[in-house]
């Protein structure tokens, strides 16, 4: 079996990968490994689209985090750096809300849900860490006798 990478159908900015991908419906996340995606998932967002999310559309997200904290390994990737937002320094995204309310839902979602999220400082990095991050999943059950090496 060879590691491939499903992208979500409704992706709409999806990231390019040097290994196969697929794409599909996903239940969860944007991302996720063909075979594992009821096991493993990683939701992308832009600043602009968590700080939407987590503000003005928190019921519908809510119901995401929920399919993803049932998941083995699934996380929120973001493509800003926390320092900047905390800074004030996208002023044009974060015009009627505080960085520290960013922060608190951020961490929010990490308590509550079990889900991390990870600033990854810019969409280069997200995407190389959305990569790294499906790769070790599989690469750690490939360990433990679950899976094909990644």
């Amino acid at each position: 079996m060879r590691f491939h990478i499903v992208i979500d159908s409704r992706e709409q900015e999806a990231y390019s990968f040097t290994c196969p991908v697929v794409r599909a419906k996903l239940d969860a996340g944007d991302y996720s490994v063909a075979g594992f995606e009821d096991r493993v998932a990683v939701e992308r967002k832009s600043l602009a689209d968590f700080v939407h999310t987590v503000i003005h559309d928190a019921t519908r997200f809510a119901a995401e985090l929920q399919k993803l904290a049932g998941m083995d390994a699934a996380g929120v990737v973001v493509e800003a750096n926390l320092d900047d937002v905390l800074r004030g320094r996208h002023e044009d995204v974060l015009r009627s809300v505080a960085p520290q309310a960013i922060l608190g839902a951020a961490l929010h979602i990490a308590l509550h849900w079990g889900v991390p999220v990870y600033w990854c400082g810019s969409r280069q990095a997200a995407c190389a860490f959305t990569n790294a991050y499906l790769r070790m999943f599989v690469r750690t059950l490939a360990a433990q006798g679950g899976a094909p090496d990644a």
